[in-house]
């Protein structure tokens, strides 16, 4: 039996669909615990300014052991982040109890930029065109039109790959 079964969000930041998806992300997390390696995948896109500057952010907490946790409150305030900017993305590393001036350096410096970058070349490269999109035994899952029916599939995928593993 296979200990885990890798499940890849391909997110953004400031992306409503990606806030409403988070529901199954919970619930997936929930249900399988360490089977499922929910990795948070980056695809900022450019009619959203600042989608950008929080996957780095959200690389940077996951630096500092945070990563989902802030993933989840950034995306909690897509409103927010869109008129107020990179200084919501400071408020949530403040309210986690993140190192807030290394956050400050890491989107000064650009530390995280190459990760972004790979996951988003990556991402084109198996034809990921919006947010939220799954990829989970090598099968993309669309979610960007519709968050319908997608969670039972990976439920179904991961089922069947966790008894056969």
């Amino acid at each position: 039996m296979t200990d885990s079964v890798i499940l890849d969000v391909w997110c953004e930041l400031q992306c409503p669909d990606c806030h409403s998806a988070l529901d199954d992300v919970r619930a997936l997390r929930a249900r399988y615990g360490d089977r499922l390696d929910i990795r948070l995948r980056h695809f900022p896109l450019e009619k959203h300014k600042h989608a950008f500057a929080a996957a780095q952010a959200a690389e940077e907490a996951l630096e500092q052991g945070q990563g989902w946790p802030y993933a989840e409150a950034v995306l909690a305030r897509t409103a927010e982040l869109g008129e107020r900017g990179e200084a919501v993305l400071l408020d949530v590393a403040r309210e986690l109890g993140l190192d807030v001036e290394e956050f400050d350096t890491a989107l000064i410096d650009g530390r995280h930029i190459l990760i972004v970058d790979a996951d988003q070349a990556e991402g084109k490269a198996i034809g990921v065109t919006g947010t939220p999109t799954y990829v989970i035994d090598g099968q993309r899952l669309d979610g960007g039109k519709s968050q319908e029916g997608l969670r039972a599939r990976i439920e179904e995928i991961a089922d069947r790959l966790l008894a056969a593993g």
